[in-house]
C-alpha cells in the first residue's frame, strides 16, 4: 500500500495508466489557512447550533484561557498559535460532539506548550476535562523515521489514552487534520514524513472508528504530499469526467427518486464521486487504468427505516439489470466500525454503470461520522468510553486491539499486530453454530481458529470449510462456514504456523504458545538434570527445598531455575550448592580421545547412574533436542548428549569426531539413552559419502536404491574429484542404523558405486 516507495520506472507507469494532464493542471495551489480567526460567540453560536442547552459559560471560559494561554505564540505560517485549537474545536463542532469534548480541543495544547498546569486545568473547568488534556499531552509524535521500538511506544501510549476516554482519539484526529490542512507551511522533510505517518496510523484508524470522510480527507492531504504528480492527475481526469457526466449524473438522480416514489418511497438521493487517493489505490490495486474504472461515482439512496431498505433494492433491481457479484449486504451483516448499508450495481441509464448504497437516515450518519455519530456523547448518562463499550462494534474493535498489549513479548510485535489490522479489509465467516467472525482479507483457518479462541487454535488439527475438509492454511471467502477440528494430544502449534498467519492475533498467540513450549521443554531437561546430579550425589531433591534457595540463586520461581538449568544458564551443581551449602561437587571425569569414549560406551552403566540417563525420543520429544550438525545420529548408535547454553541438547554419536571440541567441558556433557516408539517410527538424520562412476544415469540409479528402501533424501551436494568419478554427500533420513546399514549395503551392490561409508560429523 506504501505506493510512494516504488521505484521510478513503477511511478511512471503508473502514472502513465491515468494519460498525464496538461502541465499547467499539475501543480494544485496550496492549502490556505482561514482568512479570519473564528471569534468567541462564532464557536458558541456553532455548538448552539445542535445543542441548545450548551454551557456557553464553559465554552467562553475556555476560550478566553486558551487564547491567554498562547499570549504570542504563532505557527510555522505566522498565524497566532491559538488558532490552530480553535480550528480543531472547530471541526469537533462539525460532529456534534459535547461541551467537554470542544473545550479540550481548545485547551489540548496548553499543558505541553504553555505554562498552564493540570492541576489548574482541574480547578477552573474540572477533572473530566483535565483528563482529557493531560491524554492529549501524554501523546508523543510519531517518528516512522526513528526505531520501530520506538514508533511502537508511541503508538501503544496514544491507544492507552484512548481506553481511558475514547474522546481522546476524535481530538486528535482532529488536530491531525488541521495540521495536514496547514501542512504547506511545515519544512520539505518534515511535511513528507508527516504525510507518510498520517497516512499508514490516523487515516486507517479513522477508517476503523467508522469516520469515513475525516479518512478520505487525511488520505487525500497525504497522497497530495506524497506524490503530488500522481495527485494532479487523477483530479484532472475526474474533473474532466464531472463535467462530461454533468447531465448523467442529474439524471440518475432523478430517474432513482421517481421510480421510488411512484413506488410509495421516499427518499433523499445523491451522487458522490471518489476521492483521488481511493481512485489511485484501485488502479494500482487491479493494475488498471482509469477509463477501465466502473464505480467512480456512486449514489445514495437514504430512506427512513430498513424495510424501506429492502423495498427500495427491489425497485432498484426490478427496474435495472444487476450487475452479478456486485451486492453485498451489511445491514444485516454490519462491518466491525458499525457501518451499515445495501451495496448494489446496475446497468443504469445510458448503459452506465452505477454503484449503489442504500441506507436510514442514521445509517448514513454512522457511515460519515462513525463513532462521533452516536448519541452517547449526548445524552448525558454515564462516561461515553462506558456507552461506547456495550453498543459500539468499533470501540470493541479498539480494545480488542488494546488486548493485545498484554500479549504481544516486545512493541514491534505489538506495532506489527495493529498495523494489520488497521490495513486489511475484511471478509466475514461463520462458525458452524452460526457466530459471525470477522477477519482481515486473506486471512486462512489458522487465523479464524485464533479467532474464536486462542485453545481452539493452539489445538487445532484440521477443518472443514463449507463442510469438505480442506488444509488449515486455505485462504477464507466471504459466507464460509468453518469448522476447526481440535485435539488435546496437540497442546502447542507448529511454530511454522507463524509464517502462514495473517491477523497479529494469531501470529502473536503462536509466539506465545511456541514460547511457553520451549519453556516447558528447557524446564523438562532442567529437572532431569538436576534429579541426575542428585541421585549420583546420593543427596534428596525436594521442590520445597529449592523454594527456599531461590534467594541464593537469584530465582523468583522454581520452574526459572529449571529453565535456566536446561539452558545451560545455571549448573546442577550451583542448585545442589544452594539447597546444600555443604554439598562438594563430586570430580567430573573428563572424556578424551575416541579410545576411551568407546571404552565408555562399552561400559554397562552402573544401577544408580542406569536411573539417571535422559531419554532421547527424536526431534518432537519433550526436550529440546537436535542432532549433530555433519552426519546426525540414528537409533542403535551409541550417543552422548551434549548440553549448550540457550539450545538445549545436541546429541552426537559416540564415534563423532566433532566429540574432541568438547573435552575440556565435561559439565556439558549427559549420559543419554534412544526411547522409541516402535508404533510410531520415526525417521532420523544420517549422512553418508559416495565415490559413484561419471557416467549418465548413476545419480539416478543411486536415488533409486535409496527410494526402493524407503529411504528420504533431504540434501545432496556434488563434486568433481577426478575427470572418471564424481563425489556424493548425501544427507538421508531413516529410521535406525540397521535400516541405514542395509541401504549402504544396497549402494555397494551398485557397479556405478566405487565406494560408500557414512560420514561422522
Amino acid at each position: 500500500m506504501a505506493y510512494w516507495r516504488r521505484t521510478p520506472r513503477q511511478m511512471q507507469a503508473a502514472t502513465d495508466a491515468v494519460a498525464v494532464a496538461p502541465e499547467s493542471t499539475v501543480v494544485q495551489k496550496p492549502l490556505k489557512p482561514r482568512a479570519r480567526m473564528m471569534r468567541q460567540y462564532d464557536l458558541v453560536e456553532r455548538v448552539r447550533s445542535y445543542n441548545p442547552d450548551t454551557n456557553e459559560d464553559l465554552l467562553n471560559r475556555a476560550y478566553v484561557y486558551a487564547m491567554k494561554a498562547h499570549g504570542t505564540q504563532t505557527r510555522a505560517s505566522g498565524d497566532p498559535y491559538f488558532s490552530h485549537p480553535l480550528e480543531v474545536a472547530a471541526i469537533l463542532t462539525g460532529l456534534k460532539l459535547d461541551d467537554a469534548t470542544i473545550v479540550a480541543a481548545l485547551l489540548h495544547d496548553t499543558i505541553e506548550d504553555t505554562e498552564a498546569t493540570r492541576a489548574e486545568i482541574d480547578q477552573v473547568f474540572g477533572h473530566e476535562i483535565g483528563a482529557l488534556v493531560e491524554g492529549l499531552t501524554k501523546l508523543k509524535r510519531l517518528e516512522l523515521v526513528s526505531r520501530e521500538a520506538k514508533q511502537a511506544e508511541n503508538l501503544r501510549k496514544l491507544l492507552l489514552a484512548i481506553a481511558d476516554d475514547v474522546r481522546v482519539l476524535l481530538i486528535k484526529l482532529a488536530d491531525r487534520l488541521h495540521n495536514m490542512r496547514t501542512l504547506e507551511f511545515v519544512p520539505p522533510a518534515s511535511r513528507r514524513r508527516i504525510a507518510e505517518e498520517t497516512l499508514d496510523i490516523y487515516a486507517p484508524l479513522a477508517g476503523r472508528m467508522g469516520m469515513q470522510e475525516m479518512r478520505e480527507e487525511l488520505e487525500d492531504l497525504s497522497f497530495h504530499v506524497l506524490d503530488p504528480e500522481a495527485y494532479a492527475v487523477v483530479k484532472h481526469r475526474l474533473d474532466a469526467l464531472a463535467e462530461r457526466n454533468r447531465n448523467l449524473i442529474g439524471e440518475i438522480e432523478s430517474q432513482l427518486s421517481k421510480n421510488l416514489q411512484k413506488n410509495g418511497l421516499s427518499a433523499r438521493v445523491y451522487g458522490r464521486r471518489k476521492q483521488p487517493f481511493s481512485i489511485w489505490t484501485k488502479m494500482e490495486r487491479k493494475s488498471v487504468g482509469f477509463e477501465q474504472l466502473s464505480d467512480i461515482y456512486g449514489f445514495r439512496i437514504v430512506l427512513a427505516d430498513v424495510e424501506a431498505c429492502y423495498r427500495a433494492l427491489g425497485v432498484v433491481h426490478t427496474t435495472w439489470p444487476v450487475v452479478p457479484g456486485r451486492f453485498k449486504d451489511y445491514i444485516s451483516t454490519p462491518k466491525q466500525n458499525d457501518y451499515r448499508s445495501i451495496h448494489t450495481t446496475v446497468i443504469g441509464p445510458g448503459k452506465q454503470r452505477v454503484e449503489l448504497q442504500i441506507r436510514t437516515e442514521e445509517m448514513n450518519q454512522i457511515a460519515e461520522f462513525g463513532i462521533a455519530a452516536h448519541a452517547f456523547y449526548k445524552d448525558g448518562t454515564g462516561s461515553p468510553t462506558e456507552r461506547l463499550k456495550h453498543e459500539s462494534n468499533a470501540f470493541a474493535w479498539l480494545r480488542h486491539t488494546i488486548g493485545i498489549l498484554s500479549e504481544s513479548a516486545n512493541p514491534e510485535e505489538f506495532l506489527e499486530h495493529t498495523k494489520l489490522e488497521l490495513f486489511h479489509d475484511q471478509v466475514f465467516c461463520f462458525t458452524p453454530k452460526g457466530k459471525l467472525i470477522a477477519l482481515p482479507r486473506n486471512a486462512n483457518v489458522i487465523d479464524f481458529a485464533y479467532a474464536v479462541h486462542t485453545d481452539v487454535g493452539n489445538s487445532a488439527v484440521g477443518c472443514k470449510i463449507n463442510g469438505k475438509f480442506a488444509p488449515l492454511s486455505s485462504e477464507l471467502q466471504n459466507g464460509d462456514e468453518v469448522e476447526v477440528l481440535t485435539s488435546k494430544a496437540q497442546s502447542a502449534p507448529p511454530s511454522a504456523w507463524e509464517a502462514l498467519a495473517v491477523t497479529g492475533k494469531a501470529r502473536a498467540a503462536i509466539r506465545r504458545a511456541t514460547r511457553a513450549a520451549v519453556r516447558d521443554q528447557y524446564a523438562g531437561l532442567g529437572r532431569r538434570i538436576i534429579d541426575r546430579l542428585f541421585a549420583r550425589a546420593k543427596i534428596e531433591y525436594a521442590d520445597d527445598k529449592l523454594k527456599g534457595a531461590l534467594p541464593r540463586l537469584a530465582r523468583t520461581s522454581i520452574e526459572d531455575v529449571l529453565v535456566s538449568v536446561g539452558r545451560g544458564e545455571l549448573k546442577a551443581s550451583d542448585v545442589a550448592r544452594a539447597m546444600y551449602p555443604d554439598y562438594k561437587e563430586e570430580r567430573l571425569v573428563r572424556y578424551g580421545t575416541k579410545k576411551a569414549l568407546a571404552a565408555k560406551a562399552q561400559t554397562p552403566p552402573h544401577p544408580a547412574r542406569a536411573a539417571s540417563v535422559i531419554p532421547v525420543r527424536g526431534i518432537n520429544s519433550e526436550l529440546p533436542v537436535k542432532f549433530a550438525p555433519n552426519g546426525g545420529a540414528v537409533p542403535g548408535d551409541r550417543i552422548v548428549g551434549i548440553v549448550t547454553p540457550g539450545e538445549g541438547i545436541t546429541i552426537y554419536p559416540i564415534q563423532s569426531p566433532a566429540l574432541k571440541d568438547f573435552e575440556d567441558e565435561p559439565e556439558r556433557w549427559l549420559d543419554v539413552r534412544w526411547d522409541i516408539d516402535e508404533t510410531m517410527p520415526q525417521r532420523f538424520p544420517a549422512r553418508i559419502l559416495v565415490h559413484n562412476v561419471n557416467e549418465p544415469g548413476s545419480l539416478a540409479q543411486i536415488a533409486t536404491v535409496i527410494a526402493e528402501h524407503d529411504g528420504n533424501i533431504d540434501n545432496i551436494h556434488m563434486s568433481r574429484r577426478s575427470p572418471d568419478f564424481t563425489e556424493l554427500t548425501i544427507d538421508l533420513e531413516v529410521y535406525d542404523l540397521k535400516h541405514l546399514s542395509a541401504i549402504l549395503a544396497q549402494l555397494r551392490a551398485k557397479a556405478v558405486v566405487a565406494r560408500v561409508e557414512r560420514v561422522n560429523g
